[in-house]
């Protein structure tokens, strides 16, 4: 299979800087087997392609390396696909309506179990939780369980707080919370952070999954938006095996890098399959494992050093884990030459994990072979950037949080810290190796709206948040291209347009280092090429 790309804007990311790539921009790309094997003169390609080469006109179009998905929950996004999709809903009254359509078209009974995905309190009219006293309106015998958008925080009704065994003695967990109604014991419904898995372990044993249509659902949302590595970026052992299978039937048009969690038996599966999947094997590996150290700054979950704003008590949000517990993740991690990621939202979770890394990690150069990274990094300070160069640590932002949440960061963090969230410009200027992600179910796979928060950092409301921190463009797709195959120590196979490199390829309508800055969200991905063949093309 041999293809020559020409006839359009090819932007390699192998250059230094936007001017480079401009000014000696080749004139084609030649594929062959699956690889790059040729970049430059149209006419010296062709002689030294066969003759059965296809030639394919670009038509002006740009082709530019594919993007590379740096965070993201590929599973979950698949299953979330299955459930009532709340994403949309302004107020109680439509969560309600949503729920109810979804459980008469589905004919869910008493023995099944209704689940919700997507809403955001933020934007609900009654800025509050949908707890039981709204749920049981929908239905007080069939358990109904429904997610917020950032997946930190949940609200159930009755049956499913009795399905699992949820009542007034029930104590927090640790790292968690029950929601309470009034100043009694009596659980209200909501829950946060490790209190959520104490319902939803009991409602998904009653969900009965169309595998084919997840398999199927799981990908096509980053294959139309010209991703070809996604992450599965918490995955328990189960959820691995998960991913095995699907491997296994050949259903994998995408490379999946899966990171174990540690706290789900991480190490003990890692044990017994991470040398068998080191490499891709189907289009899967394990990339290493993965802690979670705090929650939501849009949810007041975040592990703060200074307290939230309108607050009593001075709450700073909580940590998930103990400096213990981290640090004997740390270590192992170390101990057998594993990546290591955290996510970490608030400084506090940020300080928890550089500390560790630096206690760790700081002799015989092991965060250069590790490569450790902070996902989300929300919140980091700029001392704590400087510390995260010295150990080699990579900072993956979720910079979509200046358009989806900016407003809310602004009025629960105050005009300083809300105005210097993700600030990937202070990170670039320290040297630290930045990724953009979009913690996809939280946010749709959508890499050039992603690299348009970047450089234009405008809120939903249109306010300006943070412009110190704004980027150009080339740094910004250097984020989810040649940088994001640096996180993954797949730099010499994947993201920039190189001689020998796979050939994992996206067209666009235009090129970004040459679109108006404002309109770079607009930009059409018009196909997606996953080692040589196209996988997707926009109808």
């Amino acid at each position: 299979m041999e293809q020559i790309y020409y006839n359009g804007t090819i932007v390699t990311m192998d250059r230094s800087n936007a001017l480079e790539e401009i000014e000696n921009a080749p004139e084609a790309v030649w594929v062959k087997d699956g690889l790059i094997a040729g970049v430059g003169r149209r006419e010296e390609l062709v002689d030294m392609a066969s003759c059965n080469v296809r030639m394919i006109n670009l038509e002006g179009h740009c082709l530019m390396p594919a993007f590379i998905d740096a965070h993201s929950h590929i599973l979950m996004n698949g299953q979330m696909s299955m459930f009532a999709d709340l994403s949309q809903c302004s107020s109680f009254d439509e969560i309600i309506r949503t729920l109810a359509a979804y459980l008469e078209s589905h004919c869910l009974k008493e023995e099944n179990v209704l689940i919700g995905y997507g809403y955001d309190h933020n934007f609900l009219e009654e800025k509050s939780h949908p707890d039981k006293r709204v749920l049981d309106r929908v239905s007080d015998r069939i358990p109904i369980f429904i997610l917020h958008v950032s997946a930190h925080l949940a609200c159930a009704n009755s049956a499913a707080l009795r399905l699992a065994g949820l009542n007034e003695k029930t104590q927090d967990p640790e790292g968690g919370l029950i929601g309470r109604i009034g100043r009694g014991r009596e659980p209200s419904g909501y829950v946060e952070e490790a209190g959520i898995s104490l319902i939803q372990k009991a409602v998904m044993e009653r969900v009965e999954v169309d595998f084919a249509k997840m398999v199927h659902t799981m990908q096509e949302a980053y294959i139309a938006n010209g991703v070809t590595t996604v992450q599965e970026g918490a995955a328990s052992g189960r959820d691995m095996k998960t991913l095995m299978n699907i491997s296994e039937s050949g259903s994998l048009k995408v490379d999946i890098v899966s990171y174990l969690l540690m706290t789900a038996e991480g190490s003990k599966f890692m044990k017994r399959y991470g040398e068998q999947y080191c490499s891709y094997k189907k289009h899967l590996r394990i990339g290493g494992y993965k802690l979670i150290l705090d929650g939501s700054p849009q949810g007041k979950t975040a592990w703060m050093t200074k307290p939230y704003e309108g607050e009593e008590k001075d709450y700073c949000g909580y940590p998930w884990l103990s400096d213990a517990e981290v640090r004997n993740c740390v270590e192992s991690a170390a101990m057998e030459h594993r990546q290591i990621m955290a996510h970490c939202n608030g400084d506090a979770a940020s300080e928890q994990f550089i500390r560790t890394c630096e206690e760790c990690l700081s002799t015989n150069d092991i965060g250069k072979m590790i490569r450790p990274v902070m996902i989300h990094c929300q919140t980091v300070s700029d001392d704590q950037l400087v510390r995260m160069k010295h150990l080699n640590m990579i900072a993956s932002f979720f910079v979509g949080h200046v358009w989806y949440w900016g407003d809310i960061h602004l009025k629960n963090l105050g005009k300083e810290r809300g105005n210097h969230i993700s600030p990937v410009q202070s990170a670039l200027d320290k040297g630290v190796v930045v990724t953009f992600h979009q913690d996809t179910p939280v946010t749709k796979p959508d890499m050039l709206h992603t690299v348009w928060c970047a450089v234009n950092r405008i809120s939903r409301d249109g306010t300006v948040i943070g412009q110190d921190q704004a980027i150009d463009v080339y740094d910004a797709l250097k984020a989810v291209t040649i940088e994001a195959a640096f996180q993954y120590f797949e730099e010499d196979s994947k993201g920039s347009i190189t001689k020998g490199k796979r050939a994992d390829l996206v067209i666009l309508d235009r090129s970004p280092l040459e679109t108006d800055k404002i309109f770079i969200k607009d930009i059409c991905v018009l196909a997606t090429i996953k080692d040589g063949e196209t996988i997707y093309k926009k109808q």
